[in-house]
């Protein structure tokens, strides 16, 4: 069966520096955009990162953007958010996230259209 499976997260001071990955298996890794949510505690979930199948398009939430940035290794099956400059608001579970797309350079910022989602690794930033 598909799954999912973020690691990386942790605790780390504000302005410090975390990489979460997300190691997928039983399906066609090359097949799928990638996507990351986050969730933190009373508030709903939150689009972060995608990246396309071919790694060529990424697109970030605005509160990211020039601190964070996603990667894939499709030869691993693997994608990599590296998360520079963390601030307490960071402060979340952060889901990995799979969606079949035919196009290779497309992408969702909509949870709903992915199609298999991990567990979640906890990130949590200290003032």
């Amino acid at each position: 069966q598909v799954q999912l499976v973020e690691s990386g997260g942790g605790w780390v001071q504000a302005g410090g520096s975390l990489r979460v990955s997300c190691e997928a298996s039983g399906l066609t890794f090359s097949s799928y955009a990638m996507g990351w949510f986050r969730q933190a505690p009373g508030k709903e979930r939150e689009f972060v990162a995608a990246i396309s199948r071919s790694g060529i398009s990424t697109g970030y939430v605005d509160s990211v953007k020039g601190r964070f940035t996603l990667s894939r290794d499709n030869a691993k099956n693997t994608v990599y958010l590296l998360m520079n400059s963390l601030q307490p608001e960071d402060t979340a579970a952060y889901y990995c996230a799979a969606k079949y797309t035919y196009y290779s350079n497309s992408y969702s910022t909509q949870g709903a259209e992915y199609n298999y989602w991990g567990q979640g690794t906890q990130v949590t930033v200290s003032s």
